[in-house]
């Protein structure tokens, strides 16, 4: 897991360095983690509404975005000490419903793993809830549940965003007995990245607490228009007030693709790649100055049918040089299965140029 987090975003890149530990997800709360503090809290009936003064952006949100935040435990089976096999709670986390028929969107490791998914509702309901799809590639997964009555959250325009504006972020934090918790901070930056592996996220940075079991909790502007969906936390300590969201215009397409066909249908070169960081990070020993090493071809993949060979050394893919794995897979990312591009290789002294068709990843 990458320690180095940072350089300005976008889908989500490039700014600071900080020397951290990165939680994906403020990942779903685990039960044992959760404090012994009772759940039913009384909400108070108000008379009228607030004075002008007490009526503020964050209390409309609250009270509008709120009920279209729900909780998402996730249940497995385990083997006990006698060697049972039981279905067990693994954790809880938060989902945003975005549309009557009850979907709801949440983060891929919320649910990862489930035999048996339970949503719990705002008006004190538990239904049952079924798993649509996922993406671990971008922790966003699609659950829905059969129920009538459901407040829908309205989803905005990331790409509108502000340094600076109001922040509320909606969720579960540490479990269930602080469900629909509101906390408030400003939009801190834009256009983060992180790189997890050999993958880089674009996300949303926020001084909004977010906490384990926030994770696929809803990030909302002063508007109450939904902004981000809760993703990531450090968690460190000494380290406050720094929280992610993927933003929501990234999310709509994979949320729209998980709904529809269960995955995401991304295109790929089908080979396993390195270069001079990765490299360095691992202890690898390998003389590269320039490009990327080819470490492993997939036998029928588009590489290995366009004619590139495990020891081959990307330096150019579609006429721009390449050094960084991640600068590769975003440039891959922004195109589309069929098409054809050239890549010109280094095979010992010599310059290859081979013509690659791009085809859809496989599903595992």
């Amino acid at each position: 897991m990458k320690k180095n987090i940072f350089r300005n975003t976008a889908s989500v890149l490039f700014g600071m360095m900080l020397g951290v530990v990165l939680v994906v997800g403020g990942c779903a709360a685990a039960k044992t983690h959760t404090p012994n503090i009772s759940s039913s809290v009384t909400t108070p009936v108000l008379a009228a509404d607030p004075s002008g003064a007490r009526n503020t952006p964050v209390v409309k949100v609250a009270k509008d975005v709120g009920p279209a935040v729900v909780g998402i435990t996730n249940k497995a089976l385990v083997r006990d000490f006698f060697n049972r096999v039981q279905l067990t709670e693994r954790g809880t986390g938060s989902g945003v419903i975005y549309d009557k028929s009850g979907l709801i969107v949440t983060n891929n490791h919320v649910v990862e793993g489930a035999q048996e998914i339970v949503v719990s509702l705002s008006d004190g309901r538990s239904v049952p809830g079924r798993v649509l799809g996922v993406d671990a590639a971008t922790d966003l997964a699609v659950v829905k549940i059969d129920a009538d009555n459901l407040t829908v959250a309205t989803f905005g325009d990331s790409d509108q965003t502000l340094v600076g504006e109001p922040a509320i972020a909606i969720g579960n934090p540490l479990g269930l007995e602080f469900r629909g918790s509101v906390t408030v901070g400003v939009i801190s930056a834009l256009n983060r990245s992180i790189d997890l592996g050999e993958r880089r996220f674009k996300l949303i940075q926020t001084d909004a607490a977010i906490n384990p079991g926030n994770s696929g909790g809803a990030l909302v502007n002063a508007d109450g228009e939904v902004i981000g969906i809760n993703s990531a936390k450090i968690a460190v300590s000494g380290v406050e007030g720094i929280g992610f969201a993927i933003p929501i215009n990234s999310a709509k397409p994979i949320i729209a693709d998980l709904e529809k066909q269960g995955r995401v249908i991304r295109p790929y070169i089908g080979a396993s790649l390195l270069d001079k960081e990765i490299a360095e990070r691992y202890g690898i020993d390998i003389d590269l100055h320039d490009g990327i090493y080819v470490l492993k071809i997939a036998a029928g993949g588009p590489a290995w049918k366009a004619g590139i060979r495990t020891n081959d050394i990307i330096l150019k893919f579609d006429g721009a040089a390449i050094n960084l794995v991640s600068d590769l897979r975003d440039r891959i990312s922004n195109m589309s299965v069929g098409e054809k591009v050239k890549m010109e290789i280094l095979r010992g002294d010599e310059k290859l140029t081979f013509n690659l068709t791009l085809e859809e990843m496989p599903a595992q």
